[in-house]
C-alpha cells in the first residue's frame, strides 16, 4: 500500500516528538485523520470547539515546555482556531496549527469552505504555508516546527483535501527540489562579559533594588532567589510569572499591575534600581517613573529588550544562564534596611488580604473562595484562571507554593481559557490535581461545553481530580467595574446581567459531581470535598458582584470615575459604597490600626 502525504506527515510529526493533538474533525482534514488512525500512536483529543483546541495547545506548551499542536478542518474550523493561536503568540509559546483546505484543484473558484487561509493566518503565524505539491510536505513540516519552537511562536500548515490523499515520494536530489531534516535544540545564549560587567556595576551601585520576573524566568528560580538575596532585593511577579517563585518567600511581593499587590506597587515606586528578567509586563504606570531608577533587563527575545522601560543595560540571553554568569559579579548588600522594609510590607499585605477575604458579603465574598482554596491545594496542584474578575483573586489570594503551577491568558487576556487550559494540564500531567477558576460569563461563552470533554476523558487520568470552580454572580463583573471606574459610567445592565445557570446541576447531569455553595461558612468543607472527590467536580459558588477588585492604590482618576458612576444612576449604588467601605475598613484592621 502506497504511503500517502498524510501518512508521511504523521510520521514526520512523530520524528519531531509530537505525541498529542487537540482538535475537531471535518471532511477537509480527513486524510490526516485517517493517517492518525492507521498510525495509532499520536493521541487525538476531541474537543467541543476548535478555539478550545488552540487554547489547549497553548496551555500544553505553557505547562510542559513542548510544542502544542492543534488541528481543524478548513473553512469555519480553521477560522475558529485564531483566538487560541493569538493567545499562544502573545504569551510567546510554540504551537503548530494544522488546518484542512478545499481541494487544490478548485482553489480560486469560490468553492464551498474555500478561504485564503494563508492570508488569514499571516499575522498570527511566524511560518504559514499551504501545501501545493507532495514534495513540499517534508520541508514544510520541518520548517513550521523548527520556526515555531525556535521563535516560541506559531507555525501553520494548510493541507488541501486532495493533496492529503496523494502518494508521497521523497524529493529528488535535483534542481527544483529541496531536502530537509527534523530536529532543533535551543542554544545557550549568554551576553558578552563586558555587558555583564556593566549590568553588575549598575546593580551593585543601587541601594534599593527591585526585581521583576515574568514567565521567561521560569527555570531560573534558584538564580533569581540568589540574586535577590545578594542584592537585598524584593521580587515582584508579572501575572504569567506567578508560579516562577512561591509566595511564601519573605521577599516576594506578589503580582504587579491592576491585579497586583500594594507591596509590588510600593517596590516599584520606591526602588532606585530595577532588574527585569523574562518579562514583557506592559503597564507603564506600575513601573518606576523615568529617571527614578536605573535598569537592567534580561530576555531571550531581543525584540522585548528596552521595550517597557528606559533600560541602561540590555542583556540578550537565557534567564538562567545569564543570571549564572551575572551572579559572581554581584556584591552582597550589607545594608538590609530596604529589604527589611519590603518584607514588613509583605507581612502586612497578607493580613490585609485575609481581612478583605473575610469581609461579609451577599452571599459569598469571591476573595474568600480563593483564600479558602489556597492552603488546601496539594503541593503539585495546577491552577488555571479565567480573565474575568476571578483573575484578581487568582493573582492576589492564591498563595502559590513551590512545585505548584498556574497560568491564564496573559497577553491576550481572553475569556474562556481556564477550562481548556485545565484539560490540557490534565492530559500533560494525569497524576496531578487541577483547578480551574472561571467566571459565569466564560462558562456561558464556551467553557460549559468543555465540561463534556472532561466527562469524555476523565477516566483515563490517574488522578481524577479536576475542579472547575464557577464564580456565579450573574454579572460580567470585570467589565462592570471597568465601566464604573475607568469610564465613569454606571453599570449598563443590558450588557452586564447574565442569566442564572445551574452549573453544579449540569455537572451532575453529565456524570460529574456538582457542589453548590451560597453560604461562606460552607466554603472550606466544599473545597475539602471537591479536592478529595473520586471524579471531576464543578464547584459553583454564588458570589457577590459588588466586591470591588481594588487596585493597589486608588488614583484620583479612578475615584473620580467611581463617583461619576454613582451619581449617574448606578443601580446598586448603596451596596457598591457599602461593600467598598467595608473592604477599606477591614484593610485598616489588617494593618493593625
Amino acid at each position: 500500500m502506497s504511503t500517502t502525504v498524510s501518512d508521511f506527515f504523521v510520521e514526520r510529526l512523530k520524528a519531531w516528538g509530537v505525541s498529542r493533538i487537540f482538535g475537531y474533525p471535518g471532511d477537509g482534514i480527513n486524510g490526516v485523520l485517517g493517517a492518525l488512525q492507521r498510525d495509532g500512536t499520536i493521541e487525538f483529543i476531541q474537543v467541543r470547539h476548535e478555539e478550545m483546541a488552540a487554547f489547549m495547545a497553548a496551555a500544553h506548551a505553557k505547562f510542559t515546555g513542548e510544542i502544542g499542536v492543534c488541528l481543524s478542518t478548513g473553512g469555519p474550523g480553521a477560522t475558529h482556531l485564531v483566538t487560541g493561536l493569538y493567545d499562544a503568540k502573545l504569551d510567546h509559546v510554540p504551537v503548530l496549527a494544522i488546518a484542512g483546505q478545499a481541494e487544490a484543484t478548485v482553489r480560486g473558484s469560490n468553492y464551498q469552505q474555500e478561504l485564503n487561509l494563508d492570508r488569514m493566518f499571516a499575522d498570527v503565524g511566524d511560518f504559514v504555508q499551504e501545501v501545493s505539491a507532495p514534495a513540499q510536505i517534508r520541508h514544510l513540516v520541518d520548517r513550521a516546527l523548527r520556526t515555531a519552537i525556535a521563535r516560541n511562536g506559531i507555525g501553520v500548515l494548510i493541507l488541501p483535501k486532495d493533496i492529503q490523499e496523494e502518494v508521497y515520494v521523497d524529493p529528488k536530489p535535483s534542481h527544483g527540489f529541496t531536502r530537509s531534516s527534523p530536529g532543533y535544540t535551543h542554544p545557550k545564549v549568554v551576553p558578552y562579559d563586558g555587558d555583564l560587567d556593566r549590568a553588575a556595576e549598575i546593580l551593585n551601585a543601587g541601594s534599593k533594588i527591585a526585581i521583576l520576573v515574568g514567565a521567561g524566568a521560569r527555570g531560573a528560580a534558584d538564580e533569581v532567589v540568589e540574586a535577590a538575596e545578594s542584592l537585598g532585593a524584593g521580587v515582584a511577579k508579572a501575572l504569567l510569572g506567578k508560579d516562577v517563585l512561591p509566595d511564601d518567600l519573605p521577599f516576594v511581593t506578589g503580582s504587579i499591575g491592576l491585579l497586583g499587590t500594594k507591596p509590588s506597587s510600593d517596590l516599584m515606586s520606591g526602588c532606585d534600581t530595577l532588574l527585569m528578567v523574562g518579562t514583557g509586563f506592559p503597564w507603564a504606570e506600575f513601573l518606576p517613573k523615568d529617571g527614578d531608577a536605573r535598569a537592567v533587563q534580561i530576555d531571550i527575545d531581543p525584540s522585548m529588550l528596552g521595550l517597557r522601560y528606559p533600560v541602561d543595560v540590555n542583556l540578550h540571553g537565557d534567564a538562567a544562564e545569564t543570571l549564572r554568569a551575572l551572579l559572581p559579579r554581584l556584591q552582597r548588600k550589607t545594608d538590609r534596611s530596604w529589604r527589611e522594609g519590603v518584607e514588613a510590607g509583605i507581612r502586612e499585605w497578607w493580613q490585609t488580604l485575609e481581612a478583605r477575604a473575610l469581609t461579609e458579603a451577599k452571599p459569598v465574598n469571591p476573595q474568600r473562595v480563593v483564600w479558602e482554596m489556597s492552603p488546601r491545594l496539594p503541593e503539585d496542584a495546577i491552577v488555571t484562571s479565567d480573565s474575568g474578575s476571578c483573575a484578581n483573586w487568582y493573582a492576589r489570594d492564591f498563595k502559590i507554593k513551590r512545585g505548584q503551577r498556574g497560568s491564564l491568558s496573559g497577553g491576550l487576556a481572553s475569556m474562556g481559557a481556564a477550562v481548556p487550559y485545565a484539560i490540557a494540564a490534565k492530559f500533560a500531567y494525569p497524576g496531578r490535581p487541577v483547578v480551574a477558576l472561571v467566571g459565569d460569563g466564560a462558562m456561558q461563552m464556551n467553557n460549559m461545553a468543555e465540561l463534556i470533554t472532561i466527562q469524555k476523558y476523565w477516566r483515563q487520568w490517574r488522578d481524577p481530580r479536576l475542579v472547575t470552580c464557577v464564580f456565579n454572580n450573574g454579572d460580567l463583573n470585570e467589565v462592570t467595574w471597568e465601566q464604573r471606574v475607568m469610564a465613569g459610567n454606571p453599570k449598563f445592565e443590558a450588557t452586564q446581567n447574565l442569566p442564572d445557570v445551574p452549573y453544579a446541576r449540569f455537572a451532575e447531569l453529565i456524570g460529574l459531581r456538582g457542589i453548590f455553595v451560597d453560604d461562606p461558612e460552607r466554603l472550606a468543607e466544599a473545597w475539602d470535598q471537591a479536592l478529595t472527590a473520586d471524579r471531576p467536580v464543578v464547584l459553583e459558588v454564588k458570589t457577590d458582584p459588588e466586591i470591588a477588585p481594588l487596585p493597589p492604590h486608588v488614583t484620583f482618576e479612578q475615584a473620580k470615575g467611581m463617583i461619576s458612576a454613582l451619581f449617574q444612576g448606578e443601580p446598586n449604588a448603596g451596596r457598591v459604597i457599602g461593600q467598598t467601605a467595608k473592604q477599606l475598613a477591614n484593610e485598616m484592621i489588617g494593618k493593625g490600626n
